[in-house]
């Protein structure tokens, strides 16, 4: 009797480490295929904000997060979210702050409306924000120096008016910066020539006064500077001629009335160069560059034509 006993512990014993192990990996399964509840909650604000029932591609709420177009969980956390030419319409929830380990946002080429919620500049994992060609209002606050690993800032095409908060000079990783068509207006920082690996500038079409900033010689990187359309005056700056890798130049419907410390200009590359020959007397000539030639600003985007493919 007593070996009976012994021999039931035994299997009992073995059966309670089994289901103790069982319910330990389904445990970790389902934290796996999880994320934090405050993320699935902005998320579902999200959605509720943004119409999401009108969404061209929308989310079954009844799914699992993991299913969910456009988001991209890694660590049980959400990373990415690209919801871009997706018919949102409607204002941007403050619980967006609650996406803290997101890297990268892409909501352009929707209706977005509003001002963007403060809390969008406290997510500072990201470093690609994509809000261009929707119709956000208000300004950009110096809050959104906290984005120091931005590589790329593109809000072009939208309401947004004030200065260009000084503070974008400190994101010293950014490779491309995209404020035009909007209605930013007062001077350009020259703390945008900190931007030491900036290879695209954009200010085109804003209100943007006074001279052109000489601290913008020193992106050495720059390979596209726009500031056409917009109320700028004076002399280009001679720093600006160290540019050798400038392939872009627009600086047309503006007031620069002097090239002559532009002429020292030297690329090995051809050169869009875009100015009103009507406001200068004698154009800039270039020893050095291998052709001139004049176009108007590219408003034809990369994900634009990839959503046409």
């Amino acid at each position: 009797m007593n070996r009976f006993y012994c021999t039931c512990s035994v299997i009992l014993n073995s059966f309670l480490k089994l289901f103790a192990f069982t319910a330990i990996l389904l445990g970790s399964v389902k934290t796996f295929a999880d994320i934090p509840v405050e993320e699935k909650q902005a998320l579902i604000a999200i959605y509720e904000s943004t119409n999401g029932f009108d969404w061209e591609t929308t989310w079954d709420l009844e799914e699992p997060v993991t299913n969910w177009y456009g988001v991209t969980i890694k660590n049980n956390s959400v990373v990415k979210l690209n919801l871009f030419h997706n018919n949102l319409s409607g204002i941007l929830p403050i619980t967006i702050g609650d996406l803290k380990n997101l890297t990268e946002l892409n909501l352009a080429f929707n209706q977005l409306t509003g001002e963007l919620p403060s809390q969008i500049f406290d997510l500072k994992k990201l470093t690609i924000l994509k809000l261009e060609m929707n119709r956000l209002k208000g300004s950009l606050p110096e809050t959104i120096g906290n984005l120091s690993k931005l590589t790329e800032l593109s809000i072009f095409n939208n309401f947004l008016t004030g200065p260009i908060p000084k503070a974008i000079g400190s994101l010293k990783q950014l490779k491309i910066l995209n404020l035009s068509s909007n209605n930013f207006k007062g001077e350009i920082p020259a703390s945008l020539g900190n931007l030491e690996n900036l290879e695209s500038l954009g200010l085109f079409e804003n209100s943007l006064e006074g001279n052109m900033p000489s601290e913008l010689g020193q992106l050495f990187k720059l390979k596209e500077l726009v500031l056409a359309n917009n109320k700028l005056k004076g002399a280009i700056p001679k720093e600006v001629g160290q540019l050798a890798l400038l392939e872009v130049f627009q600086i047309q419907n503006n007031g620069f009335d002097s090239f002559e410390d532009f002429n020292s200009l030297k690329s090995n590359t051809n050169l869009v160069f875009d100015f009103d020959k009507n406001k200068i007397n004698t154009s800039p000539k270039f020893k050095d560059i291998n052709s001139i030639n004049t176009r108007m600003a590219d408003t034809k985007f990369e994900d634009e034509i990839e959503k046409e493919n």
